[in-house]
């Protein structure tokens, strides 16, 4: 019996997340409310406050911790794809203008909106975000390092790589083209090529 029920709480408590997370990266922060949040994830009130006492702020920072985990997989899918780092960024690029095509433009970065609406206003969400986007460097230096750059370079790289992607999408998903991440695949490429050992 206790198992059963362990299982059905886990499950809630994932749908309450990702409902959590896909509404944050569609309409942010302050567009999004916890009774919508129940709605979305067919969960009661009370079992949102259940798992989140901390209301709000704190289910947007795990949120935020999934949506990092969500975006660390296409990098890592995109990355791995080839030995070749002109290669492999590129497949990134394409892997992302896919993702946000399909979501017919709605779902681009899943931390950008409610990372920009709460800074310098909820710790626990800036923490969160701050994490994100360590991940995401760390993995592409990881990757950069693995092709034999130094480590300051790959480190240096492995920014720009994560902060031109960032900008190509939110460019891609206002433009409703996925243009603006094939041409930002095409000069990371370019960029990595220079680096090749």
């Amino acid at each position: 019996m206790k198992t059963a029920e362990k299982t059905s709480s886990v499950g809630t408590r994932e749908r309450i997340v990702r409902a959590t997370s896909r509404l944050l990266q569609r309409q942010g922060y302050e567009g999004t409310g916890i009774k919508q949040i129940s709605r979305e994830a067919e969960a009661t009130l009370g079992s949102v406050y259940h798992f989140f006492p901390g209301g709000k702020q704190e289910l947007a920072a795990e949120a935020i911790r999934h949506g990092d985990q969500e975006f660390a997989v296409i990098l890592r899918a995109g990355l791995g794809s080839s030995d070749d780092l002109a290669e492999a960024i590129t497949a990134c690029t394409t892997l992302l203008a896919t993702e946000l095509r399909t979501s017919d433009w709605q779902d681009g970065c899943p931390i950008t909106t409610t990372a920009l609406e709460t800074v310098g206003r909820a710790p626990a969400i800036e923490q969160s975000v701050a994490e994100a986007f360590a991940n995401w460097q760390s993995i592409v230096e990881e990757r950069l390092r693995a092709a034999g750059i130094g480590t300051e370079d790959a480190r240096e790289l492995a920014g720009t790589v994560i902060n031109t992607l960032e900008g190509a999408e939110l460019s891609a998903q206002v433009a409703r083209s996925e243009e603006p991440l094939h041409v930002a695949g095409k000069h990371l490429a370019r960029l990595l090529s220079t680096y090749r050992c």
